[in-house]
C-alpha cells in the first residue's frame, strides 16, 4: 500500500486505528478488537503472522508487568474487605463539615482510592455505593454526587501507584517508578481545583445539610477516632509508596505485599472479607487481568510492526510538516489523547497512545516521564468526557443515574477544573517533573 496515498503517512496504519475504534464503538471486546487491528496490519504489510506471535510472548516475561494481576487483585479484595469504607471515614472526618465538606470528602476518598488500586474504575466500583447515597441523603442531587465521582475518579490513575502508568512504563521502558511519581503534582493540583470548583457550586444550596458546628477539640477526637478505625486501611498507601520510595520494594514485590495484608485485614481484622468471596473476587480480578494481557500482547505486536514499517518516523515527518511551533503540536497531541480517551478506557487509551506518540514526543524533545503525566491527565478528561465516556457512564451505572442528570455538573469540573490540570501538566513539565529530579536525579539525567 502506498505510503503517501492522500498526503497521509502510511494511510494503512489510519485505516487500523480507525477498525480498531470502530470495533471498540461497536462493542466489540477490547482484545478482539485489538486482535482484529492487528491481523489487519499484519496482512496489509505482508508479515508472517507466526513470526510476530514469539516475539511478543517474549516481551512478555518482565516482571514489571507481573505487578498489574497483583494491583488489580489488589483492588477486588479492597473493596469487597470494607477497607474503602473505613478510608471514607477517615475523609469525612478531615474535611466532611467544611461548606461542600461530603464533595470534598469524594474527592479526596478517590485519591485515598488512587493510591492503593490504581485505576479509574476501581475508584468508582469502590467508592460508588457509599458515597453516591451519603450525599443524596445530605441534600446533594443524585446527579451532581454521580458527575463528581466520575470525575474524580480520574485521580485514580494520577495518584501513584497506577496501573496505566505501569503499563506505560513497560511499552516505552521508561522507569515505573519515575512514572509514579510524575502523577503525583498533576494529582494533588487537581485535588485542589476540584476542592475549590466544588465549594463555589454547593455554597449556595439550600438543600445541602450541613454537619452541626463542632468545637475543634471535638473535632480532633474525631479524626483520631476514625484514624484508629482505619488504621490498618491506611497502612496500605505507605506499604506500597513507602516500600517503592523507600527501596524496600519493587513496583510488583510492593503490589504482591499490599494484596497478602489486603487480605488479612479484611479476613481476620474488619472481618468484612468471608473466605467464600476470596473465590469470586479471584474470578472475576481474573478476567480483567486477562482482558489486560491480551492486550499488551496485541499492542506489542502493533507496536513491532509499526517500527519495522518505520510509522512512528513518518508520523514526526509529517506532524513536522504541518507545524514546527513546539506548543501548537503539543496542543495538537493533547486534543488527539482527549479524543481518545472519549472512546476507549484508561488501560486502551495508554496501550494504543503509548507506542504511536512516544517517537514524537522524544522528537519534540519531552521527556519520557513527563509525557507520562500528560498521557495520564489527557486519557483522564477523555474517559469522563461525552459522547463515549467510558468512565462516566460507569459511573452511571453504579449510581443507577441517566447521563443527562450528571452531565451538567461534570462538565462543569471537566471545563474549570480537568482542562486546567492538562494544560499546566503539559506546558509547565516541573509540574510533572520536580519529584522525580528531585528522588531519582541520575535517572531523569539520563533521560529514562
Amino acid at each position: 500500500m502506498d505510503s503517501a496515498l492522500l498526503g497521509i503517512p502510511y494511510l494503512g496504519l489510519v485505516v487500523c486505528v480507525v477498525l480498531l475504534v470502530g470495533l471498540l464503538m461497536l462493542g466489540i471486546p477490547a482484545p478482539f478488537a485489538f486482535m482484529g487491528a492487528c491481523v489487519f496490519l499484519i496482512y496489509t504489510y505482508g508479515f508472517d503472522p507466526g513470526a510476530q506471535l514469539p516475539v511478543a510472548f517474549h516481551k512478555m516475561k518482565s516482571l514489571t508487568l507481573l505487578s498489574l494481576p497483583f494491583f488489580i487483585m489488589l483492588g477486588g479484595f479492597m473493596t469487597v474487605g470494607g477497607i474503602s469504607t473505613r478510608l471514607v471515614e477517615v475523609a469525612d472526618a478531615l474535611v466532611g463539615r467544611v461548606t461542600g465538606g461530603l464533595g470534598m470528602v469524594a474527592i479526596v476518598s478517590c485519591a485515598i482510592v488512587g493510591a492503593i488500586a490504581g485505576t479509574c474504575s476501581a475508584a468508582v466500583a469502590a467508592l460508588g455505593g457509599l458515597i453516591i447515597p451519603e450525599m443524596e441523603k445530605r441534600g446533594y442531587t443524585r446527579g451532581y454526587a454521580t458527575g463528581l465521582l466520575a470525575v474524580a475518579s480520574v485521580l485514580g490513575q494520577l495518584i501513584p501507584p497506577s496501573v496505566p502508568m505501569i503499563l506505560y512504563g513497560f511499552i516505552t521502558m521508561t522507569s515505573v517508578t519515575a512514572c509514579f511519581l510524575a502523577g503525583v503534582g498533576p494529582g494533588f493540583l487537581t485535588i485542589i481545583i476540584y476542592c475549590i470548583v466544588n465549594y463555589f457550586m454547593v455554597r449556595n444550596n439550600p438543600n445541602i445539610i450541613k454537619s452541626p458546628p463542632m468545637s475543634l477539640k471535638l473535632q480532633v477526637r474525631q479524626v483520631a477516632k476514625a484514624t484508629r478505625h482505619a488504621a490498618f486501611a491506611m497502612s496500605m498507601p505507605f506499604i506500597l509508596l513507602g516500600g517503592i520510595y523507600g527501596g524496600i520494594f519493587t513496583p510488583t514485590e510492593a503490589a504482591a505485599v499490599a494484596l497478602i495484608v489486603a487480605v488479612v485485614i479484611g479476613l481476620f481484622i474488619h472481618r468484612d472479607l468471608k473466605f467464600k468471596d476470596i473465590g469470586k473476587v479471584l474470578v472475576t480480578q481474573s478476567v480483567t487481568t486477562g482482558v489486560v494481557v491480551l492486550m499488551v500482547i496485541f499492542v506489542l505486536i502493533l507496536s513491532r510492526i509499526m517500527t519495522m514499517q518505520n510509522i512512528p518516523q513518518d508520523m514526526i515527518r509529517f506532524v513536522s510538516g504541518l507545524t514546527e511551533n513546539y506548543y501548537l503540536t503539543l496542543l495538537m497531541v493533547n486534543v488527539f489523547l482527549v479524543l481518545l480517551g472519549m472512546l476507549v478506557d484508561d488501560f486502551t487509551g495508554t496501550l494504543l497512545a503509548a507506542p504511536l506518540l512516544f517517537p514524537l514526543m522524544l522528537h519534540l524533545g519531552v521527556h519520557p516521564v513527563h509525557f507520562a503525566a500528560i498521557l495520564g491527565t489527557n486519557l483522564g478528561l477523555g474517559n469522563v468526557t461525552p459522547p463515549m465516556a467510558p468512565i462516566l457512564y460507569l459511573a452511571g451505572r453504579v449510581g443507577n443515574v441517566t447521563i443527562d442528570k450528571m452531565i451538567k455538573p461534570a462538565l462543569v469540573f471537566m471545563i474549570f477544573g480537568a482542562v486546567p490540570v492538562v494544560l499546566a501538566t503539559t506546558f509547565w513539565p516541573d509540574l510533572s517533573l520536580f519529584l522525580p529530579r528531585l528522588f531519582m536525579p541520575e535517572l531523569m539525567a539520563s533521560g529514562r
